[in-house]
């Protein structure tokens, strides 16, 4: 992993990836703090993660998203509003430098700057962890708001809002600010129609709704794809799944252990260049900045002559 790590940095930062390199713990070391300089961007996008249905992969979603466009050198934070079942931070891999939170900013209880924890790995990657000692009634409009003028005017282009399952205040909260959604889905019957009902609340309870000017763009991605189910009928498949929900899908991530390893692990699995799974939360970044690429991962691979001919 240490090697893939290395490999990865120096391809996205170039000379940046030539800091110090600590073997022991395999990440590099991180250069003398810098004040923060409160220049904010041209383009400064909030995006919301998000799902009706529990469990389908929006924290690890939001892990990869983050990571793989702050690889890209823009500066990025990932929030987590899951208050009371904090979980970004373990994905993430920075569970043991969480000293303040989401709720301790809101609350005047620390400034932002010092709940912020920057990624050990890419030093244009942030976390802002949940409370786990609160429940979601401490979050508001007006002090989510202010946060996130702040993460502008410090400088992050990328705010990705790590969104809490279900529909309630929580995911209200993480989805009023956006400009951008990430609808996160598996390609089952229950997950689906709960997304359903997450698009209805993205047209009517967030600030671009509010004001009229165009709403939320909203983007669908699907986890834990299986070509193989989706040909034998056990699993629904993407234009299925398009057809009902009427988004264009900005990724397919495959049914991978890959995934669950990563997360236990601490590492997004973005960063695994031999895995199927990242290579498809590769695709789906570089579609979210904007490029054109075809879907890949859809379609079970056609076995070799012998695999055909010995069953294999």
């Amino acid at each position: 992993m240490r090697a893939r790590v290395r490999k990865k940095l120096a391809k996205k930062f170039g000379e940046r990836a030539h800091r110090p390199f600590n073997e022991k713990t395999g990440t590099q070391i991180a250069p003398r703090a810098q004040p923060v300089v409160n220049r904010r961007p041209a383009v400064s996008k909030v995006v919301v993660v998000t799902s009706g249905k529990g469990g389908v992969g929006k924290t690890t979603t939001s892990a990869n998203v983050a990571t793989g466009i702050a690889l890209t050198g823009k500066k990025t934070v990932a929030i987590d509003f899951d208050v009371g079942l904090r979980n970004l931070d373990l994905v993430m891999g920075c569970e043991r430098r969480v000293v303040y939170d989401f709720v301790n900013v809101i609350r005047g209880e620390a400034k932002l700057n010092t709940a912020l924890i920057r990624d050990k790995r890419i030093d244009t990657l942030h976390v802002l962890p949940a409370s786990q000692t609160r429940d979601k009634d401490a979050l508001d409009p007006d002090g989510v708001g202010r946060v996130i003028a702040e993460l502008k005017d410090m400088g992050f282009e990328y705010i990705i809002c790590d969104s809490p399952a279900g529909i309630e205040r929580g995911a209200q909260m993480a989805m009023y600010y956006a400009d951008e959604a990430i609808v996160v889905t598996n390609p089952e019957v229950s997950s689906v129609r709960d997304s359903d009902r997450i698009l209805g609340l993205l047209a009517s309870k967030t600030l671009r709704a509010e004001k009229g000017n165009g709403g939320v763009k909203e983007h669908l991605l699907l986890t834990r794809y299986s070509a193989r189910r989706v040909a034998t009928g056990e699993m629904m498949s993407v234009e299925d799944v398009k057809e009902i929900l009427g988004l264009d899908v900005i990724g397919v991530v495959p049914e991978s252990q890959d995934v669950l390893t990563a997360s236990n692990a601490g590492v997004p699995v973005i960063f695994n260049d031999e895995s199927d799974a990242a290579h498809a939360y590769d695709d789906a970044v570089a579609r979210l900045l904007g490029e054109t690429l075809p879907l890949r991962f859809i379609e079970e691979p056609k076995k070799g002559f012998f695999a055909r001919l010995f069953g294999g």
